[in-house]
């Protein structure tokens, strides 16, 4: 029975960081950075998220920026941030991009639309 989406057994599972979904969440942005800044890098721990961390590490490191990159793996703290899908990039406690695994490219652009 197909009833409200009951019985449909297509559906292959996929990891919890929904890292197949190609649209970002790009959030607004504009001057959040500041001389103590943090970014962080929400995931659950997968291949996806691991990516995101060390593209995120590569860029800042590419653009010679001093600010603190983490990884949190914490659900409770990841749903403190209002996250619904991983990985997420967030800067100075604001989510900037959620759902997509970034390249060091898009990673740089994001940090200087930031004001890095």
């Amino acid at each position: 029975m197909g009833l409200f989406g009951f019985g449909k057994k297509d559906k292959k599972p996929t990891c919890a960081c929904q890292s197949n979904n190609q649209t970002a969440q790009v959030k607004d942005i504009e001057n959040i950075a500041n001389s103590n800044a943090v970014i962080k890098v929400l995931g659950t721990g997968c291949q996806s998220c691991h990516t995101l961390l060390e593209n995120t590490k590569t860029a800042v490191n590419n653009m010679n920026i001093s600010a603190k990159v983490e990884y949190v793996q914490d659900m409770a703290q990841i749903a403190g941030y209002g996250v619904m899908s991983m990985p997420a990039l967030v800067i100075n406690e604001k989510p900037v991009v959620v759902g997509k695994v970034l390249k060091v490219s898009e990673v740089q652009e994001i940090l200087k639309k930031a004001g890095f």
